[in-house]
């Protein structure tokens, strides 16, 4: 019997555990290591911060899921990765320390015969002074209790301006090197929908704050839409949007400091500017999950298995090179590790040979470059990928990866709420192949397919999204034919 074990139950992770016990049967085992009780399906959170979805919407336990799939599931965080095993055994093994009430604290050396990274990213809010909601000044929406309060405080902030008295509201991201600007301009918009739904939008000012070079780079570099016969830039048709909703941006910037009531950042031309604000929600920068590594005498290895942010090393070409060097083709396309051919990191664990968006830095070296977006439809695919690979090596004697998911090959669609609400929402539905740009194969259009990047909003875009809550849902709890929802 060959044991899997998978550290993480995100979208990467739960995807992997999933696919690998309906592969595998019951003949081999999975283990599932996460510190959360709890799934959340993260895009939604946005809802969930505007006041509009309960938290029990967007999450479920993950116990009985696995109970009923008959896969082992182990409430505890990982600390420190054994590849070579140890002086007991060459098997490879994770130590966990527990995080279910009833067993908090003990530690566990659990064996694997093969190990998946699905840990996510650790949520750096101490990478800006100031910066969070339980040490800093801003709230977020990265978890369900985040958004559940930062719902608490914009409702505050709706009251406040019912009374007459102005508002600004500044929503974006809270470092220079921030990742998921998606998920904050979705909530800026929403934001401006509940508070143009309230009848209090004219005595309020909203602000994105965020460290893209230009509106509608989202950290991938921008995106040329087809529009039947036309082309337009992600930029123009973003700008077009701020401009509907009367909402100011702010581009360019590093968030340094934060103290009540005020942001200080500064922009790529070295200069220093502070905001004011009555409700701010900046995302932070992510981080590995600081997991160690060591041989099998106990010698510290962690620089040989992740990089220095904390991610783990995988197949790509991690040479450093100018960006003009940079190509679709240096990204992985199996997450193996490449010095423990039975190790793989998926979804936020991996690390991304370079950013996709051209980064920047300010003249005293502040860098100002959105970190590449590795979540949503990627995740999912990269679990599906690699639990297929695992189980072909299990079940057919593989020695080599048999399946890819590589990020300079593979498209992805994002649908962005823009306000939600079955008859007033809308949502900005958008398209683009590969994610990475492919200047080899695509020359002339920016490294993408113009057939296969498209951008579109309204309604039906919103009823989309909402449908996909209720998609994803599903096929998270593995109910019947949940394999045939795609990534």
């Amino acid at each position: 019997m060959a044991r899997v074990v998978i550290l993480g139950a995100g979208v990467s992770g739960h995807t992997a555990a999933l696919f690998l016990k309906r592969r595998l049967g019951r003949n081999h085992e999975v283990v599932v290591v996460s510190p959360n009780s709890n799934w959340n399906w993260i895009p939604s959170n946005i809802w969930v911060g505007v006041g509009k979805m309960s938290p029990d919407k967007v999450v479920f336990p993950l116990a009985p899921i696995y109970r009923r799939k008959k896969i082992v599931f182990r409430q505890a965080r990982a600390v420190a990765l054994r590849p070579d095993g140890d002086t007991d055994s060459p098997r490879g093994a994770v130590d966990v320390v527990y995080t279910d009430p009833k067993r908090a604290g003990q530690i566990e050396r659990i064996r694997y015969d093969y190990l998946i990274n699905a840990t996510g990213p650790r949520l750096n809010f101490a990478a800006t002074p100031g910066l969070g909601p339980d040490a800093g000044h801003t709230v977020s929406v990265c978890t369900p209790s985040h958004a559940v309060e930062a719902a608490k405080h914009l409702a505050t902030v709706i009251e406040t301006l019912k009374t007459g008295r102005r508002q600004t509201l500044v929503i974006g991201v809270g470092h220079g090197t921030c990742t998921c600007e998606g998920a904050a301009f979705e909530y800026a918009f929403n934001v401006e929908h509940e508070l143009r739904a309230a009848g209090v939008r004219e005595r309020a000012e909203v602000i994105y704050l965020t460290n893209e070079h230009e509106l509608g780079d989202f950290g991938v570099g921008g995106m040329t839409f087809s529009q039947g016969d036309h082309r337009i830039t992600s930029e123009a048709w973003m700008e077009s949007l701020f401009r509907e909703r009367k909402m100011k941006a702010i581009t360019q910037a590093a968030v340094t400091e934060i103290e009540p009531g005020l942001i200080h950042y500064r922009q790529i031309d070295g200069t220093d500017n502070t905001q004011p604000f009555d409700f701010a929600m900046l995302l932070p920068p992510f981080r590995g999950v600081n997991l160690e590594a060591f041989d099998r005498d106990g010698a510290d290895i962690t620089g040989s298995i992740f990089a220095p942010s904390g991610f783990m090393r995988v197949d790509a070409n991690y040479e450093a090179k100018p960006f003009d060097q940079w190509s679709a083709q240096d990204w992985p396309k199996t997450y193996q590790n490449p010095l423990h051919h039975n190790v793989f990191g998926i979804g936020i664990a991996f690390a991304p040979p370079h950013a996709i968006s051209r980064p920047y830095s300010t003249p005293d070296g502040v860098l100002v470059a959105p970190a590449p977006p590795r979540t949503g439809m990627p995740s999912g695919s990269m679990g599906k990928a690699v639990a297929m690979t695992i189980s072909d090596m299990i079940l057919n004697g593989s020695t080599e990866p048999t399946h890819t998911a590589s990020m300079g090959e593979m498209a992805a669609a994002c649908i962005a709420s823009t306000g939600t609400g079955m008859l007033s929402g809308t949502a900005a539905a958008m398209s683009m192949s590969p994610i990475v740009p492919d200047y080899s194969r695509h020359p002339n259009t920016a490294g993408r397919d113009p057939k296969e990047t498209t951008g579109d909003i309204g309604l039906a875009a919103h009823w989309v999204k909402r449908m996909l809550h209720t998609l994803f849902i599903y096929k998270a709890k593995a109910y019947p034919l949940w394999y045939l929802i795609p990534e």
